[in-house]
């Protein structure tokens, strides 16, 4: 476990200029990037025990948050 946030321009450095132009033009983007953003920030957070939460709670989070990497992950290498 590591305790480094997993923004998406560090986790797809290559399209960050890609995934800016689609958070501005492509609304489903935007929302999955948004959601991204606040389970991504939740996770650093329950990680760090600046917000602590019981290991499964974890564990869910986490899945959610690759579930939406690679739905983003879907959209960018289509795009």
């Amino acid at each position: 476990m590591t305790h480094t946030p997993h923004e998406l321009a560090e986790e797809f450095p290559e399209q960050a200029a890609q995934i800016s132009e689609l958070k501005q033009n492509n609304p489903h983007f935007a929302k999955l990037a948004d959601e991204y953003h606040e389970i991504n920030r939740a996770v650093h957070r329950a990680e760090t025990n600046v917000e602590p939460v019981e290991e499964l709670a974890e564990v869910e989070m986490r899945k959610k948050r690759a579930a939406l990497k690679d739905e983003i992950w879907a959209i960018l290498s289509k795009a």
